[in-house]
């Protein structure tokens, strides 16, 4: 399947999941907040989120400061 990862077509395997995804671009366990078709996805439900064809995927890295 075909999805737009942070606006450029990306190719993934039918079923994969939000974690999966991450996994894939090597970001597991890195601080990154994850917006699936404008709604953000919580980390405890990345698992469980299956993406589907052409979703709107962005990945954002999380940094710290004040």
């Amino acid at each position: 399947m075909r999805i737009q990862l942070n606006g450029e077509s990306y190719e993934l395997p039918d079923g994969e999941t939000v974690a999966a995804l991450l996994t894939r671009l090597e970001l597991t366990g890195r601080r990154v907040a994850v917006e699936l078709n404008q709604d953000i996805v919580p980390r405890s439900q990345h698992t469980e989120t299956a993406l589907t064809e052409g979703d709107q995927v962005e990945v954002v890295h999380a940094i710290g400061g004040g």
